[in-house]
């Protein structure tokens, strides 16, 4: 991976809360940043399509993992793994926004496999697609949309990033 980040690219990425990072760090991770989000996106996408409460229960834990500590199990697979073939840097702790969007990721599983649990499984469809379609756009962008949200709610945002004369 080469070390050409665009700005709105960096900004996506701040936006979740992982700063100071330069861009030849960011180029090397930007794709690494949505794999946890891509194996909740699939994981949620399958226990939405089964209506399995069970498959949407078992990924909460992990997403409050994310949510209250300052990584994703699944960051695992990258960080003591995928790196040291890539030869990219270490997943840095997750922000504030990103530990907010697991939160919300924790509590709308929550909800949705409890819809399918107790017969109400337009409860599930509905949050449980939001959440697919939540990780969809991050996996496929690098937007976070609970981000934007945290930084809306609590009127932060990502430091402007000072460009050059010229550019």
């Amino acid at each position: 991976m080469g070390s050409v980040i665009s700005i709105s690219a960096r900004r996506r990425i701040e936006a979740q809360g992982f700063l100071g990072l330069d861009d030849i760090q960011i180029a090397q991770l930007n794709y690494w940043f949505r794999l946890s989000p891509a194996v909740c996106m699939v994981w949620t996408a399958v226990g939405v399509y089964l209506e399995s409460p069970a498959a949407l229960a078992a990924l909460i834990p992990l997403a409050l993992t994310a949510g209250l500590l300052k990584w994703h199990p699944f960051d695992v697979v990258y960080n003591f793994g995928l790196r040291f073939i890539s030869g990219g840097p270490r997943i840095p702790a997750y922000g504030k926004q990103r530990r907010f969007g697991f939160l919300m990721a924790s509590f709308f599983l929550s909800v949705a496999a409890l819809g399918f649990f107790v017969g109400i499984p337009v409860v599930g469809y509905a949050l449980g697609g939001m959440m697919v379609a939540s990780a969809s756009v991050n996996m496929l962008t690098g937007y976070c949309v609970p981000g934007f949200v945290y930084g809306k709610l609590f009127r932060t945002q990502a430091p402007a990033r000072k460009v050059p004369a010229g550019t």
